[in-house]
């Protein structure tokens, strides 16, 4: 059985946003100039909200977490959708079928975490950004709901190098491009049911916890939170 799941650790964030870049550029994310923006139709798969942390009467100190989708155990996007567009793998990966997607924005409500994104004109790219786009993701078209999807296309590839080479797969050999573009090294990607990977490790440590966790969704997402940090990988 595997369940792939992420690890932020924020004491190492240095909220450059390169993981923010990397997803757009990975993806094939449309653009969106300052009128959508303000308009409330940006689109990221992943984001940078602020989050203030401190006791109670201190002065509290701004942080920027990253934040994609949690790709949750129990997620209450796939129990909303009224044409199966959304649903949750065996591996544990939250995928979205595009081609089945009506626009109707249901997921968007459930979620409770703010991932999702609703593509509210067709993609345009300036000349010559377009050359650019990746083939091994589609460009989606108007009216549908786009969110992270851990780069599932990247599991493919590993899983062809993987065999071609006559081995299994290998902790670190799949890897979303958010993972492997961050400078800081704050983010970890693999197998939480392999207890040997760098993320099951990370995740049952003491300085690991998961966003609204009370809710009972179950992220695999999970944040080490400030502490020190050098001696959990």
């Amino acid at each position: 059985m595997t369940r792939w799941a992420m690890v932020i650790d924020l004491d190492r964030c240095t909220a450059c946003q390169a993981c923010v870049v990397a997803c757009q550029v990975e993806n094939n994310i449309p653009l969106a100039d300052q009128s959508d923006s303000e308009r409330g139709r940006g689109i990221s798969w992943i984001r940078l909200a602020p989050f203030y942390e401190g006791e109670h009467g201190t002065r509290p100190e701004l942080r920027l977490v990253p934040i994609p989708c949690m790709h949750c155990e129990h997620p209450p996007c796939t129990r909303v959708c009224p044409v199966k567009a959304t649903k949750i793998d065996h591996e544990g990966i939250v995928g979205q079928n595009y081609a089945r997607c009506i626009g109707c924005r249901y997921c968007t409500t459930a979620c409770p975490y703010t991932v999702r994104r609703f593509n509210w004109k067709l993609p345009e790219w300036p000349a010559p950004m377009e050359e650019g786009l990746s083939p091994d993701v589609s460009v989606r078209p108007r009216g549908v709901v786009e969110k992270c999807t851990f780069c599932h296309h990247r599991l493919q590839v590993a899983r062809d190098k993987a065999r071609m080479e006559g081995r299994p797969l290998r902790d670190g050999d799949y890897l979303p491009a958010c993972v492997e573009s961050c400078p800081a090294e704050a983010m970890f990607f693999g197998d939480l049911d392999d207890p040997r990977s760098i993320v099951a490790r990370l995740a049952a440590g003491p300085r690991a916890f998961r966003l609204l966790e009370e809710l009972g969704t179950k992220p695999k997402v999970i944040y080490l939170s400030k502490g020190e940090s050098g001696g959990d990988v």
